[in-house]
């Protein structure tokens, strides 16, 4: 099950959604569905934008995979034989944020993580009920493998640690919503929707209006309420509904704590809106997996990565949201908010 946000022109069926100046192209890549609109009057121009970016996507994909043959795999082969890997300009650029940003949360977000990502069963198309054996998930979690052991110079990528597993699964979505921007807007598009599996960016608006979008509920098919998206917002969500299984009657999501080793608990849904700002894709899909393992700690979280407008569900259901997002949300479905904070 992936996350859904709800974009309402189609979902919903709203009133005043025009098929004949919403352009809608659509694809299955990074593991979700992702898909492109563009608002606009040129039907041409509008389809060989949105062809463009999913090509890219594609490109990413296969580029950055984190288990089918790609980059990110063949430099982790040489990470864990004690070498150093040569990899692309692009790659690095991507290794050296990572690690700035994994550096604010305190590692809560780490793309070194893959080995203990892979031990859950996650890294496979089709994964299947499974605990992993416990001392080797003990050694993992003793070895405590991050960005902060990871190394970077030029096109040379190596660490001090050999249970460095590179996993881009929570970063890669947010550099496409970025990378899909600045196609879109390139070849003239200034009014666009960018969704790769509920990772949301607005360009510009649709039509007189802006483009309105729903935060999907963790345990009902439904919006826990709808919002409008302006020019360079983006949205991102980490939920522990995208990825799961469920044995014994617990719910084990992909969502792994580093600390722990274990799929985190106490928490179904956290979702952030990131402002304008250069890199505001990544920003969006980052930082929504601190915020989300924080648990009680995910206000101060937030702060951490500038983010003010945020929503938390917690393992009970109950739903906190921040005083600058309330007031942009409207609550859908007789959904009730339980703590609006600053």
């Amino acid at each position: 099950m992936f996350l859904r946000i709800v974009l309402l022109c189609l979902a919903l069926s709203l009133a005043g959604c025009s098929r004949s100046t919403v352009y809608q192209q659509e694809s299955f890549v990074f593991g979700t569905r992702v898909e492109v609109l563009v608002w606009g009057d040129d039907a041409e121009a509008a389809q060989h934008a949105m062809g463009a970016v999913l090509r890219e996507f594609d490109r990413l994909h296969k580029a950055f995979h984190a288990w089918s043959p790609s980059q990110l795999t063949a430099l982790n082969l040489m990470i864990a034989a004690g070498k150093r890997g040569k990899v692309s300009p692009e790659l690095a650029m991507l290794l050296t944020d990572a690690k700035r940003l994994a550096a604010v949360g305190d590692q809560m977000f780490n793309p070194a993580l893959g080995r203990l990502v892979a031990l859950w069963g996650f890294h496979s198309d089709q994964f299947s009920p499974r605990r992993p054996d416990p001392d080797t998930l003990k050694a993992l979690v003793d070895s405590a493998p991050s960005m902060a052991d990871v190394h970077i110079e030029a096109d040379a990528v190596w660490s001090d640690n050999p249970d460095v597993q590179f996993d881009l699964g929570g970063y890669a979505k947010g550099y496409a919503l970025d990378r899909a921007a600045a196609m879109l807007r390139a070849e003239g598009i200034e009014n666009a929707l960018i969704n790769i599996g509920g990772n949301v960016m607005a360009l510009g608006r649709k039509g007189d209006h802006p483009w309105q979008v729903g935060i999907q509920h963790p345990r009902a098919p439904q919006p826990i309420g709808v919002l409008a998206l302006y020019d360079g917002e983006a949205i991102g969500t980490s939920g522990d509904y995208q990825r799961y299984f469920e044995l014994d009657g617990r719910r084990f999501s992909h969502l792994i704590d580093p600390r722990t080793g274990q799929p985190a608990w106490g928490t179904q849904a956290v979702t952030v809106l990131v402002s304008p700002q250069p890199g505001a894709g990544v920003l969006s899909d980052v930082a929504s997996k601190p915020v989300f393992l924080a648990g009680e700690g995910w206000r101060e979280m937030a702060h951490r990565y500038g983010v003010d407008m945020a929503l938390r569900v917690d393992g009970e259901g109950r739903i906190a949201v921040t005083r600058a997002l309330r007031a942009r949300m409207k609550p859908l479905g007789g959904v009730e908010v339980d703590q609006v904070i600053d």
